[in-house]
C-alpha cells in the first residue's frame, strides 16, 4: 500500500509539472482606456469607479490584474475561462458600444446582482477580500446605478428599453 501511494504521488507530481508546459491563455491586459469605456460613457463618480476597479473590472473589462497563482496550470485555464465568461456577460471596457436597450438591461442586471449579493462572486471574494462591498459601498453603488437607469428612462421611450417578448 505504501509503495502504491508513493507511485501515485509521483504520477500526480509528474502530471502537474507536465501541464505547466501546456500553453496558457492569452492574458487579458490592456490598460488603454477608450472612448467606449464605462468610466467615459457613464462618468461615474470616483467612489463608484473605485468600487468597479476593486470588485468588478478583473473579470468584466479588458484589463485584468493577475495574481501570482495565475501562472500555474490548471488555475490559469480556470481564470482564463472565468474572465472570458465575465467579459461575454458584461464588458465595462466596451460598454459604449452597447445599444441603449443593452446598456439599460446591463444596468438593471448590475443593480440586481449586487443587491442580491450575487456579485462579486463568492469564489472571487474568498481570495480577494477587498472586493467585498461594505454596506456604504453597496448603497452608493446601487443608488448610482438606479440613477443611471432613470436617466436612460428619461431620454429613451420606455418600450425601446424594455426587452421585446
Amino acid at each position: 500500500m505504501r509503495r502504491f501511494l508513493k507511485i501515485l504521488l509521483l504520477i500526480i507530481i509528474s502530471l502537474f509539472i507536465l501541464i505547466q508546459l501546456y500553453p496558457r491563455p492569452v492574458k487579458n491586459i490592456n490598460a488603454n482606456i477608450t472612448k467606449n469605456d464605462f468610466s467615459i460613457t457613464n462618468t461615474p463618480p470616483m467612489a463608484v469607479q473605485n468600487i468597479l476597479k476593486k470588485s468588478c473590472n478583473n473579470c468584466h473589462s479588458n484589463n485584468t490584474v493577475y495574481p501570482w497563482y495565475s501562472h500555474l496550470q490548471p488555475v490559469s485555464w480556470w481564470l482564463g475561462d472565468h474572465i472570458e465568461e465575465g467579459k461575454k456577460e458584461l464588458n465595462f471596457s466596451e460598454f459604449g458600444t452597447y445599444s441603449p436597450r443593452k446598456k439599460y438591461k446591463k444596468l438593471e442586471e448590475m443593480y440586481s446582482e449586487v443587491k442580491d449579493d450575487k456579485m462579486p462572486l463568492s469564489n472571487y471574494t474568498i481570495i480577494h477580500k477587498d472586493a467585498i462591498l461594505n454596506v456604504d459601498e453597496k448603497q452608493l453603488f446601487l443608488s448610482w446605478v438606479d440613477a443611471e437607469s432613470k436617466k436612460m428612462e428619461a431620454v429613451y421611450p420606455a418600450d425601446s428599453l424594455k426587452r421585446k417578448k
